[in-house]
């Protein structure tokens, strides 16, 4: 049986917006079926099933990824030297913001990353 898709362990492949516009154009125009569509791309049938739906229900809209746009807005404070000053005081004051956030329900935070640690200010006064 052949399996469709990348090998274990490799990398997902991005598929940009017209990419998937011009695999999805090829289904409507009914020459092929979907499943047999999808095995010549090296597309998933799900995945081609929901560019379908969205490109029926959005247009080329509908294919833009929102992945990606998630993500630790804080992060771009540490990794990235040359962000513009405005962006940079603006992380600035939402970190500050989630602090005093913080500070308000009666915890802090100690370390950074994966040795992050929430401490209640109910612990550090009783030190």
């Amino acid at each position: 049986m052949n399996k469709v898709g990348r090998p274990k362990g490799g990398k997902n492949k991005r598929w940009t917006p017209e990419e998937k516009e011009r695999i999805v154009k090829r289904y409507f125009e009914g020459e092929i079926s979907r499943t047999q569509l999808a095995k010549e791309e090296k597309v998933t049938d799900s995945m081609l099933h929901q560019w379908i739906k969205n490109y029926e229900n959005e247009g080329i809209e509908g294919l833009i990824s929102k992945t990606g746009k998630r993500g630790n807005a804080f992060a771009a404070l540490h990794r990235s030297k040359d962000l513009p000053e405005i962006k940079r005081l603006q992380l600035q004051v939402a970190q500050l913001e989630v602090d005093i956030e913080r500070l308000k329900k009666g915890y802090i935070v100690k370390g950074v990353g994966a040795n992050k640690e929430l401490i209640t200010t109910k612990d550090l006064n009783s030190k």
